[in-house]
């Protein structure tokens, strides 16, 4: 085994439902934190993806190409 193949997140293989719960709770509370923090890169990205070009249309092909 390398290094690398290690997992990033090791999650412990028995947890009581209350345990569960709360785990499920942080990483709810993880991923809103993340994203409140984010959210400008995130909607300049889905902004971006969303302007440039249609999603039918390869990357190398723009409207002013002829279609066959």
């Amino acid at each position: 085994m390398q290094p690398n193949d290690l997992p990033i997140v090791v999650l412990p293989l028995e947890l009581s439902a209350d345990a569960a719960a709360s785990l499920i709770g942080f990483l709810y509370h993880l991923t809103e934190t993340l994203e409140r923090h984010y959210a400008g890169q995130l909607l300049r990205r889905q902004h971006q993806q969303h302007t440039d070009s249609p999603p039918w249309l390869p990357p190398d092909r723009t409207d002013n190409d002829p279609p066959f």
